[in-house]
């Protein structure tokens, strides 16, 4: 695998993780909000719409053929974000400190440095 391919990837995905966790600073805070969180704030569609886009990220990892337990965890995060952002009020402030999308960027870039980088 080339490189400079892999680093692209990497700095695609992480921009994207960035937008959905963390793009926007919530005023007088240090706290980043994402369009995940954003979207969260739209009952059950939100939550379920952004799950799709965390759900790309493990798919466009899944062409670096990551190990079933570096893949599972990227898909638990996921998961864990998805459910608990259904529940109201208490799942948005959750989908504001987990940063799923951005753990599962850090998890692929950790594994493509070990082997390929």
């Amino acid at each position: 695998m080339d490189k400079k391919g892999i680093e692209a990837d990497l700095k695609s995905l992480e921009k994207l993780a960035d937008l959905l966790d963390s793009r926007f600073i919530l005023p007088g805070t240090r706290f980043g909000i994402g369009v995940d969180g954003l979207l969260g704030l739209i009952p059950g569609i939100g939550d379920t719409l952004t799950a799709v886009i965390s759900a790309y990220i493990i798919a466009k990892a899944s062409k670096y053929q990551l190990p079933w337990h570096i893949k599972g965890r990227m898909v638990i995060n996921s998961f864990f974000d998805w459910l608990f952002g259904l529940i109201p009020f208490f799942g948005d402030i959750f989908d504001i400190g987990f940063k799923a999308n951005k753990k599962n960027v850090a998890l692929l870039r950790e594994h493509l440095e070990r082997f390929y980088l």
